[in-house]
């Protein structure tokens, strides 16, 4: 199983929009974060973790930069919401070249997720009077403590929480995404125990109301022993990626836009 990183910054990306600091100037192409999304990838399976506004973009520059002739996905299976935020969400009409080739993308989010993204892309699940060039989707409810069977992999929610925002994390055999954590329950921290690669969001060094800190990640890093922890949904505040990996513990490291990791490197 591969996870390829397609995102891994905060909600406005870095570098932020007329941004003086000095990780937005940074020549590093690891200081350079589109909004976070992963690609989950198993045989001929393709899952996407969250459409945010950087989608297209995702796609075009991540999934075509190792094949000469460059080629599109040829396929993506579904799409799997964490939660119903802009930078998670904002993406989904380009999500079209897919529907066209393929017919309805599978949608799997929490109830509340759904009834959101009808509201705000109504007229991608309206069944009248549909736009000719609207994509077409299959709504497919997201509950905890139930495990989705995708492609005949065990996928197993993880409730965690955003603040008071419920949000989903996911369980992919021995690869957990989470983003967008500021508490878990120990019941949903058992959930993750033997895993080969955790991700985690890890905003910066500073205490922040609904995301985890550093400080706070590493303590759920402990908690859950997994082989290696992947740190995403990174801020320009937390610091030039070369400095700060050099700061953390063993086993644990900064992802970037483009790593790709697969299960078997241990």
């Amino acid at each position: 199983m591969k996870i390829t990183f397609l995102g891994t910054g905060t909600s406005q990306g870095i570098p932020v929009i007329g941004s003086n600091h000095p990780v937005c100037h940074s020549d590093d192409p690891r200081d350079k974060r589109l909004r976070v999304s992963v690609l989950i990838q198993w045989k001929n399976n393709n899952y996407v973790i969250d459409c945010g506004p950087d989608f297209r973009e995702q796609m075009l520059r991540t999934l075509s930069r190792k094949r000469n002739p460059p080629q599109p996905l040829p396929v993506l299976n579904g799409i799997l919401f964490t939660h119903e935020h802009a930078d998670h969400v904002a993406g989904l009409d380009d999500i079209r070249p897919f529907v066209f080739r393929q017919g309805d993308m599978p949608f799997y989010a929490h109830q509340r997720v759904l009834k959101t993204l009808r509201e705000r892309f109504d007229y991608i699940f309206t069944t009248e009077n549909r736009y000719p060039g609207a994509p077409s989707v299959k709504a497919i409810e997201v509950r905890n403590n139930i495990s989705l069977k995708l492609s005949g992999v065990e996928v197993v929610p993880i409730e965690v929480f955003h603040g008071k925002l419920q949000v989903f994390g996911y369980r992919f055999d021995q690869i957990a995404y989470l983003t967008d954590v500021k508490t878990i329950a120990p019941a949903e921290i058992e959930k993750l125990k033997g895993l080969d690669i955790l991700v985690i969001n890890a905003l910066r060094y500073e205490e922040h109301p609904t995301h985890l800190n550093v400080e706070e990640a590493l303590e759920l890093v402990s908690l859950i022993k997994p082989k290696r922890t992947y740190f995403t949904h990174i801020s320009h505040i937390m610091g030039f990626h070369a400095e700060v990996e050099k700061q953390l513990p063993e086993n644990v490291y900064l992802a970037y836009d483009g790593l790709t990791l697969t299960t078997d490197e241990t």
